[in-house]
């Protein structure tokens, strides 16, 4: 009788053991699913500002400073090989050049007048929209998945089994407030960006200023 007890608990405890590591497994499954889904998503937004790049070059050819560090941002963004952290870390930079060509943007009515263009920006901000929806998902996989590998017991079995932690893809843009290519209106938080160097002085109109009343005027 003692002998079925134990070959029964023994049983028991392989099959625990077993579901702990399936359980793992199908985790960290998961989680490169979801990490796949957010690289394909990105690899459509370097795509699309490609395209933006080059349809601002038809209106803008000579802001070349601020179309060389969108260009080059996208480039570091598009390196292959690249973890979830380093991937966040690009992609931050690439915001933020995106951001500045915002701006340049602001500058030619006919540019964003172009039907091409309107067609981009809505892209765009779809995509950004798909990848923080993706981000979302692959994190909560990732947390999930990282709470296993370091608590009792089931910790014990990712290290037998090679299973380890996860990145979390965060970025300063992306993630947390989706950019919006809205070439359309100047941003309403935080004040207009600075005026790019190609507008014309006539087009600048900053507000008048009263002089301070001179002494000879004050009563």
């Amino acid at each position: 009788m003692r002998l079925i007890i134990t070959i029964a608990v023994l049983a028991l405890l392989v099959l625990w053991v077993i579901g702990m590591y399936n359980g793992l497994i199908r985790l960290r499954n998961l989680v490169e699913e979801a990490w796949a889904q957010i690289d394909t998503e990105l690899k459509r937004r370097h795509d699309l500002i490609g395209n933006l790049v080059e349809t601002v070059k038809g209106y803008a050819a000579h802001e070349r400073g601020t179309l060389e560090a969108v260009t080059q941002a996208r480039a570091s963004a598009m390196a292959p090989g690249q973890t979830p952290a380093q991937a966040a870390a690009s992609e931050s930079a690439l915001t933020q050049a995106l951001v500045r060509l915002n701006a340049v943007a602001e500058a030619y009515p006919d540019l964003k007048a172009n039907q091409g263009f309107l067609d981009l920006q809505g892209e765009l901000t779809s995509t950004e929209d798909r990848i923080a929806s993706a981000r979302r998902y692959y994190n909560a996989n990732v947390r999930e998945l990282n709470t296993k590998v370091e608590t009792i017991p089931t910790n014990v079995v990712a290290n037998v089994a090679g299973v380890r932690k996860a990145e979390y893809f965060e970025t300063e843009g992306i993630e947390r407030d989706p950019v919006k290519v809205d070439f359309g209106t100047a941003p309403a938080v935080g004040g207009a960006p600075a005026a790019p160097t190609a507008i014309p002085p006539a087009s600048v109109n900053p507000p008048s200023q009263s002089a301070p009343p001179s002494p000879q005027d004050a009563p």
